[in-house]
């Protein structure tokens, strides 16, 4: 099993993928979140010059931000500058669109949005939106067609996982959902967490910072697709605090430092004892409460950990967990 890094697209990307380069991670996704996050092409170009062996992704793209030409061109230029070390992987949206206030894509829109990337980077001629479209990039500007990228989706529920078989690589899993792995030659699953030092305690301050947000995004998904955050620890904290917003900007309080960092009602829930679900929700625990866990995720079918460090030591984090899982030989 791979282990590879994800990181919520910022500034430090660079540095932070450089640093997981050195500690031996398989490859580093940055998020595609243009309402909290730089650029991702950009950070992921600024990550390429600086490293030489690991892989360099985005993770997920999401159809309805840009014109399929630019993340195909994105893609060509990253491939350029990383040849060898580049992957895509979509998804209809979460944060990504959910905090424009914007609805995700629907699985048909990104299935003939994954078709055209696809057939731009092999260099053919493709129909889009009634629109012909051909990458016509001269010389060096990127590589000759066809441009080989492997493609992961994101996906969940019988019709996403049926267009993951059709149109992709392998699948990206999140939320510990291992159950389709063995239908894939590749299956990533992105997790959040931290290992526990001696006696730490989970509601810690470090603890908070490093699986907080992670935990949180447990709380964040429920609210929007249509779960019940009142049935996690703190829950009505939670709610109680993103109600307190007008109906059509909740999606800000939803989904502000999402991946980041605590919101105002992630601190609330938290106050309320959300840090009790951390070991469900994250992959959180002792060394060898790790081990088993990423051993486990091995025997289901994963065969790429995405490890995701928050909290203000994100090369610590990241040492930390590859040594375990080293440790743990899957």
């Amino acid at each position: 099993m791979d282990i590879s890094c994800q990181f919520a697209t910022s500034l430090h990307s660079p540095e932070h993928i450089t640093a997981a380069e050195q500690l031996g991670y398989h490859r580093a996704w940055l998020h595609d979140t243009p309402a909290q996050s730089p650029d991702i092409w950009a950070m992921l170009v600024l990550a390429a010059e600086r490293t030489h062996r690991i892989g360099l992704a985005p993770g997920v793209l999401v159809p309805t931000l840009r014109h399929p030409m630019v993340n195909a061109s994105g893609a060509a230029t990253l491939a350029a500058l990383a040849p060898g070390r580049v992957a895509l992987a979509f998804g209809t949206g979460f944060n990504g669109a959910r905090a424009l206030g914007a609805s995700p894509a629907t699985w048909s829109y990104l299935s003939s949005y994954v078709r055209t990337v696809r057939g731009l980077l092999r260099g053919e001629t493709v129909e889009w939106e009634g629109a012909f479209l051909r990458m016509m990039h001269p010389g060096t500007n990127a590589p000759q067609r066809p441009i080989d990228i492997p493609v992961l989706v994101s996906a969940l529920g019988p019709k996403g996982l049926a267009i993951t078989h059709e149109i992709a690589d392998g699948l990206l899993s999140v939320n510990g959902e291992t159950a389709h792995a063995h239908e894939f030659t590749w299956a990533a699953l992105g997790i959040h967490g931290t290992v526990l030092g001696e006696e730490e305690q989970l509601d810690s301050a470090r603890v908070r910072a490093a699986s907080g947000p992670g935990n949180a995004l447990a709380y964040h998904a429920a609210y929007e697709f249509g779960g019940d955050a009142t049935t996690l620890p703190g829950g009505q904290a939670w709610l109680d605090a993103i109600d307190a917003h007008p109906r059509a900007q909740r999606h800000f309080a939803v989904h502000d430092q999402h991946l980041t960092g605590l919101n105002a009602a992630d601190a609330a829930a938290w106050d309320a004892g959300s840090w009790q679900a951390i070991t469900s929700t994250t992959v959180t625990g002792t060394p060898g409460r790790i081990r088993d866990t990423l051993s486990a995720y091995a025997r289901d079918g994963i065969t790429e950990i995405v490890y995701q460090p928050t909290g203000p030591d994100i090369p610590g984090e990241l040492e930390r967990f590859i040594a375990i899982a080293i440790a743990s030989d899957v």
